[in-house]
């Protein structure tokens, strides 16, 4: 880092991922901030700084030895799993007087979440910190981490007679072609095919086989509203449907919803012939197909639909998984945070799993807008018509 860079840092103030301090007089406090760095997408601590004004004080040789030595036991006895941190000392000049830094960088964890050596988990709050407490947040972490997947888990008060068999029949016919009876489905089986674990329905399970899935997860629905005008706090619509059941079937009542909402234009074809979507279809069966399979499950929230007169929105609960971004889902690249949803939606919707949705969806309609808003957890899909 360069002294251009520190004193165009220093003159944003702290954020997120830049905090200020002027000594290191608290390990705790520095350990809770490295967790909470650790937690979030990493960040930089600077020593030698007054965090209320940003004045410069430094450090001297002495000071910035003793820190350095600190933030090293820190990162290795106070947060739990350890962490590797890197330290540069920067030096700024002014007139005859030179001021040092020593700022150190800490990674966004791997091994999520994070804790410091009391057990408490810590996030980042702004340009803050606090912990974290929420059972479904401290899952997405976990998520994160790839050291659990919410499709997997159970579902309580879930059991065998709660899934349909004529659908666990339909999935076993996709996979080697071979006609059962219902007689032929008994809970052995379904825990063999991940649909039952200690005798409960895993979440997977039941958004693909359960008789009624939103019985026991009512948010995992989808809400799909055709507004008049272009604003979401218009009171008028011309269609408004909560679209429930399996994951197959919310995909083919929302694709209906689509079919009922859009214009069908003529586009240089016969006359006697259906009008195409005015947003390509098989654009939108890819999105939705993503909006179902990819959405976060640990969220307790629906998919939203919303039809707009210049634009369609759909909105998944859940920011991309791990560290894809907008650029590398363009390029083909996936991740997968549902593996049982994604296993069953392989073989009874159109879905591939391959991460060739998004391109495909981009080469039939280009102006395909994404956006991963962290702070909201959700991720939107813009198409205007």
């Amino acid at each position: 880092m360069t002294a251009t860079e520190l004193t165009d840092i220093i003159a944003c103030g702290e954020t997120s991922k830049v905090q200020f301090k002027e000594i290191l007089d608290n390990k705790d406090s520095i350990a809770a901030e490295m967790v909470a760095m650790s937690n979030a997408d990493g960040g930089q601590i600077f020593f030698g700084i007054k965090d209320k004004t940003g004045e410069i004080c430094g450090l001297d040789f002495a000071k910035i030895q003793e820190t350095g030595n600190k933030l090293a036991i820190i990162a290795s006895d106070f947060v739990k799993p350890q962490i590797f941190i890197t330290t540069e000392v920067v030096t700024l000049q002014s007139n005859d007087d030179k001021k040092r830094v020593l700022v150190a960088t800490i990674e966004k964890g791997i091994s999520k979440p994070y804790k410091d050596k009391n057990g408490i988990i810590w996030i980042k709050q702004g340009g803050d910190k606090r912990k974290l407490t929420d059972n479904n947040e401290q899952i997405r972490l976990f998520q994160q981490s790839g050291q659990l997947y919410v499709d997997e888990m159970i579902v309580p008060y879930t059991s065998f007679e709660d899934i349909d068999k004529e659908k666990v029949i339909e999935y076993l016919t996709k996979i080697d072609g071979f006609e059962r009876e219902k007689e032929d489905i008994t809970p052995q089986l379904c825990k063999n095919i991940n649909i039952l674990k200690d005798n409960h329905l895993t979440l997977g399970g039941l958004m693909f086989f359960g008789k009624k899935p939103q019985k026991y997860r009512p948010a995992f629905c989808v809400k799909a509203v055709s507004f008049v005008g272009n604003e979401l706090a218009g009171t008028q619509y011309r269609d408004s449907q909560e679209i429930i059941g399996t994951v197959p079937k919310m995909y083919d009542d929302l694709m209906y919803f689509f079919n009922r909402n859009l214009h069908h234009t003529q586009q240089g074809q016969d006359f006697n012939k259906d009008g195409i979507w005015e947003i390509s279809e098989t654009a939108l069966q890819e999105l939705v197909q993503n909006a179902l399979t990819h959405r976060d499950y640990s969220i307790n929230a629906p998919v939203r639909i919303f039809i707009f007169d210049n634009r369609v929105e759909i909105i998944s609960p859940g920011i991309l998984p791990n560290s894809l971004t907008i650029e590398n889902i363009k390029m083909g690249n996936a991740v997968v945070r549902n593996n049982l949803v994604v296993s069953y939606a392989s073989k009874l919707m159109l879905y591939k799993g391959l991460g060739s949705g998004i391109v495909r969806a981009l080469k039939l309609q280009p102006n395909i807008i994404f956006e991963n808003d962290k702070g909201g957890q959700l991720f939107k899909v813009v198409i205007e018509r």
